[in-house]
């Protein structure tokens, strides 16, 4: 039949490739404008979970204030430019009294970046605990180190782990460590998990690399952050910005 044998027409290329082009233009606009409405959202809600883990990872603290240390010193959150020094919030008691600093760390893990905040007490030189902010390690094995009570226990007790700087204030006395499970035989060692111990050395990681680029900073204005002033007004709920 002359219907059958009849060839259906070729579709003009130029205005397929005006199609496509226009699609591809579409989604992009699209894929940016959605990036940029929800970027903000989820930084808000970035910055709650941080907020709040600084009660977890500050023992006794009710009231936070944030500060940004430079080279040049601690000044309030505030009152420079953001993204000039590393951001740390400090924990204090009812009375304005310094219980400890949280501070953000990361470390690569088995299945991506663990994100974390950790709690150094100035008292002891130590990190007293710390809380996983973000990670996507394996289920069971990679997220017992939110769980497992040994190696949370590497951060217990009077001492913590500990974060001690050298006699010149430029980088940590000993380095922190994660070390092969039950061979831990110094206060800056962290027993690794057995099973976990990519997920346990992100943990180490993340905390000496971020205490070596803090404290020394950090350390010679400690004094102007142990104690602040509360306003009348002011309350350990207000405090905490919830």
């Amino acid at each position: 039949m002359k219907g059958q044998d009849a060839q259906a027409p070729a579709t003009p290329a130029l205005k397929m490739l005006i199609v496509l082009g226009g699609i591809a233009m579409l989604s992009g606009f699209l894929v940016v404008l959605v990036d940029q409405l929800t970027k903000p959202i989820i930084e808000a809600n970035q910055q709650r979970a941080i907020e709040r883990a600084v009660f977890k990872v500050v023992p006794g603290a009710t009231l936070r204030r944030n500060y940004l240390v430079t080279p040049e010193g601690v000044h309030p959150a505030g009152d420079v430019g953001s993204g000039n020094g590393i951001t740390v919030y400090g924990g204090y008691d009812d009375q304005g009294r310094l219980k400890g600093i949280a501070v953000n760390g990361a470390g690569m893990g088995y299945a991506g970046l663990v994100y974390l905040l950790y709690g150094y007490d100035p008292d002891c030189a130590c990190i007293r605990r710390f809380e996983v902010l973000k990670m996507t390690e394996t289920p069971g094995l990679g997220d017992k180190i939110i769980s497992d009570a040994g190696f949370q226990a590497n951060f217990i007790g009077p001492d913590g782990l500990s974060a001690r700087l050298n006699g010149a204030g430029t980088a940590l006395e000993n380095a922190i460590l994660t070390v092969k499970h039950g061979s831990k035989q110094h206060p800056w060692e962290i027993d690794a998990i057995s099973g976990a111990t990519i997920t346990s050395k992100a943990v180490g990681k993340a905390l000496n690399q971020s205490a070596q680029n803090l404290l020394p900073l950090l350390a010679p204005h400690l004094e102007q952050l142990k104690r602040i002033d509360i306003a009348p007004a002011e309350s350990p709920t207000n405090g905490k910005g919830e």
